[in-house]
């Protein structure tokens, strides 16, 4: 059996946390969201190839799965043109002398709190698409089922007839993709893979595997996702596993995970769920309140209360700054005193601008989502669902109410105006 892992597209709905890594290195407790799937893969034993399928960035997504030590033949097929799914799929199956064999189809910008169930939909005998019964059907392609077998895809219906959606899961026969792959192009000009999946079943059989009551399934979509699949990932901590150097007066409530070469400072209050990567300082006095992740190399000062954040790579935090419900990417500084607002006054659900359009995320609290290398100044204010772009600068004592370009030098300046006081004021 092969795999192919689908691992081409821009994640322009992440921006601009996607304007420095590609989505598939998305990290999730640190760990990008491809390497949580080659590592399920190669635990099955069932695979005999990796097909992954890249475009943008295509470099750090090679450079990263080849740094991995696995078990696995990989091989990369360049999309080019970022064409769409179908057009994914289809490059990367072009190559494939076998086509009676089967493969195993995976969307890299999706994550499972049990990734066991990939065994499990590996083995069935059949064609094989994997639902997922969500609270929000629209949002997604709508599995329309008659006695457990696919009747059709429709992608994003206004009014769904059903809740059960396409989780970007499949196991199909090579030769049923290839044989039904002439589609006509999207409205967004592409080839849509779902189209592929319509023209299949009307000749073939495609099983529905239902695995809502197995796993919980999140599609990494929308900034605020990433905070959400790291708060199922943490779900799965159980108890304290302590690696590092941690000093006296330190206060740990499990479970907490502290990787190699981290060191907790004297004072440090640490309540779990909790990741803490390798190479991390926390502390003195600094504060990790619950659902935080904080990646390999980073820094978190003297009374800095992180709370429910991610915290990428090489992530430096200056003393008495705050951060909550927040996204900060990689090689990110925050001077002193910097604080990222989550909550609005009127405590509504905060919005978050998503390719020019207003997006409500749903949560009522919400900080900011920090794209790679920026750089804030002493005394910076961020307000709930702001996005500051990769590598902008934030001069000190901004307040930063709207989104920030990427590459942007935002400069405040006070214009003092000195007035000449009478002398008599100075001679009384």
């Amino acid at each position: 059996m092969k795999a192919l892992i689908l691992a081409a597209g821009r994640g322009e709905r992440l921006q601009p946390i996607t304007d420095t890594r590609p989505k598939p290195l998305i990290p999730i407790l640190c760990k990008p969201l491809i390497e949580w799937i080659i590592r399920t893969i190669e635990n099955t034993r069932l695979v005999d190839e990796v097909i992954i399928v890249v475009s943008y960035l295509k470099e750090k997504i090679i450079n990263h799965i080849n740094s991995l030590n696995v078990d696995l033949k990989i091989k990369f097929v360049d999309q080019g043109s970022e064409l769409g799914t179908g057009d994914a799929v289809i490059k990367g199956l072009s190559n494939i002398k076998d086509i009676d064999e089967d493969v195993l189809i995976i969307y890299s910008d999706i994550f499972l709190s049990n990734w066991s169930v990939l065994r499990d939909i590996a083995v069935i005998d059949d064609n094989v698409i994997v639902g997922y019964y969500s609270p929000n059907p629209s949002n997604y392609g709508v599995l329309l089922i008659e006695n457990g077998l696919l009747k059709s895809i429709v992608e994003k219906p206004e009014k769904p007839l059903s809740n059960l959606i396409n989780t970007g899961i499949y196991k199909l026969r090579i030769r049923d993709i290839l044989e039904n792959k002439d589609v006509e192009t999207s409205s967004r000009g592409e080839i849509e893979f779902t189209d592929i999946i319509n023209n299949i079943v009307k000749h073939s059989r495609i099983r529905v595997l239902d695995i809502s009551n197995r796993t919980k399934w999140i599609d990494i979509g929308l900034p605020w996702n990433i905070i959400d699949a790291n708060k199922i990932a943490l779900e799965s901590l159980c108890e304290n596993s302590i690696k590092s150097i941690v000093e006296e007066n330190v206060t740990i409530k499990p479970p907490v995970y502290i990787g190699e070469g981290s060191i907790i400072r004297s004072g440090s209050y640490i309540e779990g769920p909790v990741y803490i990567d390798r190479g991390v300082e926390i502390g003195p006095n600094a504060r990790i309140r619950p659902y935080s992740v904080i990646c390999s190399g980073s820094r978190i000062g003297f009374s800095v209360e992180v709370k429910e954040s991610i915290i990428m790579e090489n992530v430096h935090i200056s003393h008495l700054s705050y951060v909550g419900d927040s996204i900060v990417c990689e090689n990110t500084n925050f001077g002193a005193g910097t604080i990222t607002a989550n909550l609005r006054f009127d405590e509504k659900t905060v919005s978050v601008n998503i390719k020019g359009r207003r997006v409500d995320s749903g949560r009522r609290k919400l900080g900011a989502i920090i794209g790679g290398y920026v750089k804030t100044g002493i005394h910076v204010s961020i307000m709930p669902g702001v996005k500051i772009g990769s590598y902008s600068w934030i001069s000190p004592g901004a307040v930063v109410k709207h989104d920030i370009p990427s590459k942007s030098f935002v400069k405040t300046e006070v214009n003092y105006f000195i007035d000449t006081l009478h002398n008599e004021i100075f001679d009384e």
